[in-house]
């Protein structure tokens, strides 16, 4: 099969890959991506994905994801995996939401209880208007935060 993204490294980056390989410098996934980095190049070994996967125990679709990256976005990015600017799902309440969610389970348990559960919990935020709608498990994670 024909690769889509060929790995051309430089001098200079062969180095560093390779300084990361025998120094160990970094997280496992970085050492991991370096020695896949350097048996896809095209101007060294130039090894097959299916190879390069068999040799480091991963699938081919990691191989290829990594060499997409690298021709991409570049060396840098490739190598040290940046985080992400916003998260994959935006928060669903704010800071001081939060903090009311809190106050109202610090407080007494709902009149005809003797604990409140987290329905309730939920139920009682969207009465006093604290939030439009929230579910149970959106309460469990708060509370679960602050413990």
């Amino acid at each position: 099969m024909r690769k889509l993204y060929i790995v051309r490294l430089t001098d200079q980056e062969r180095e560093e890959l390779q300084s990361v390989i025998k120094k160990l410098k970094g997280t496992g996934q970085k050492v991991r991506r370096a020695q896949i980095l350097l048996k896809a190049d095209a101007d060294g070994p130039n090894g097959t994905d299916q190879r390069i996967a068999e040799a480091f125990s991963c699938r081919t679709r990691t191989v290829e994801r990594l060499r997409q990256r690298l021709v991409e976005r570049g060396f840098e990015e490739t190598l040290h995996r940046t985080e992400r600017a916003r998260p994959p799902v935006e928060k669903l309440l704010t800071g001081d939401q939060e903090a009311r969610i809190i106050a109202t389970r610090l407080g007494p348990p709902p009149k005809g209880y003797a604990n409140g559960t987290l329905r309730l919990l939920a139920r009682q935020v969207v009465e006093l208007q604290i939030a439009d709608s929230v579910s149970h498990e959106t309460v469990r994670r708060t509370l679960k935060k602050t413990a």
